[in-house]
């Protein structure tokens, strides 16, 4: 921007510009662009994953389709769980895991504080 306006000022002055003036907008967006969205995307699925990781027995879960119950097994990849009174049990993959009930009962709070 500040390139527009010396060239306007000054009509004998050359018609490039130096490199680092062009890219320096663009440079700064991207940036901002990683600081704005892809860093707190990446918190967000590494805090995702350590809750995944940290299954315990017992532990209250949600699924992404919604469908809560009790850990009752928990592997390298799979959690099973019981639903119910009629203690069905559902096995899932790890990653349909969307949270649990500890983590929800923390976010309350925080929402809460503020």
């Amino acid at each position: 921007m500040f390139f527009f306006l010396q060239a306007a000022a000054d009509p004998n002055a050359a018609a490039g510009g130096s490199m680092l003036t062009l890219m320096l907008p663009l440079v700064l967006m991207f940036v901002l662009m990683y600081f704005i969205m892809i860093r707190p995307e990446n918190k967000r699925k590494k805090k995702a994953e350590e809750m995944r990781n940290s299954l315990s027995l017992g532990e209250e879960i949600t699924t992404i389709g919604g469908i809560t119950g009790k850990v009752v097994q928990v592997t390298e990849d799979t959690v099973t769980f019981e639903t119910g009174e009629d203690r069905v049990r559902i096995q899932v993959k790890k990653w349909a895991i969307q949270t649990t009930a500890k983590a929800e009962a923390e976010e309350a709070n925080k929402t809460k504080k503020k």
